[in-house]
């Protein structure tokens, strides 16, 4: 089995009680390319971190309590965890692009209820990484992530993947930002199969999924 069907680093399953109620989230995945090519921003979660330590990743976190419910509250959290993690200042909230809606697995302690958006790297920005939640980061293609990835190169957990996939068809920012715009967002929400070094991860479709978890 591919390691990339495995849980994520220090994503610990819940065998006995019942699910955990997901956090709300939003990262973002910061284009540049323009109308030429397709590069994105991913930073490396600090390897201390329990949490998907070393994990590289889209900027992203919980919606903290004060920025309210909803998508306005998302969009809100979205550009503050790229500032904070990345010091990328995103001018206008209500501009971002929704791509996609991630609910971790009933079946992980951790849980987040997860928006994703796009956004154009704005021009004269340069990353600045926090150094404490995040030690590095990398413009990369979709193609290369996931080749590094597929040698040892570089830690992907499975959403990371997925969106890489998803991504890597289109041949410049534009292009994505055009296809996704107005697009209707729908949740997908993984399941775990098994447990330990049998567990596995499996999208809505895919074999097994509609089978009984409990």
């Amino acid at each position: 089995m591919s390691d990339a069907a495995r849980p994520g680093p220090g994503e610990e399953l819940n065998l006995d009680g019942p699910p955990v109620e997901p956090r709300q989230a939003a990262t973002v995945i910061v284009l540049r390319g323009g109308s030429d090519h397709l590069e994105l921003l991913l930073v490396q979660r600090n390897p201390a971190q329990r949490f998907m330590g070393g994990a590289w990743v889209f900027p992203g976190g919980a919606v903290a309590t004060g920025e309210g419910d909803g998508d306005a509250a998302h969009r809100l959290a979205a550009v503050r965890e790229v500032a904070e993690e990345a010091g990328v200042r995103l001018p206008d909230p209500d501009a971002l692009v929704k791509f996609s809606r991630w609910i971790t697995p009933a079946m992980v302690k951790t849980r987040f209820d997860t928006h994703f958006f796009l956004a154009e790297m704005p021009e004269g920005q340069e990353v600045t990484i926090d150094g404490n939640e995040c030690v590095d980061f990398r413009w990369t293609t979709p193609r290369d992530a996931l080749e590094a990835h597929r040698n040892g190169l570089l830690l992907l957990v499975f959403p990371t993947i997925k969106h890489l996939e998803q991504l890597e068809p289109f041949p410049s920012a534009e292009a994505l930002l055009e296809h996704t715009r107005g697009r209707d967002v729908r949740p997908v929400e993984p399941k775990v199969l098994g447990a330990g070094e049998e567990a596995r991860v499996v999208l809505p479709g895919e074999p097994g999924y509609e089978q009984e978890q409990r």
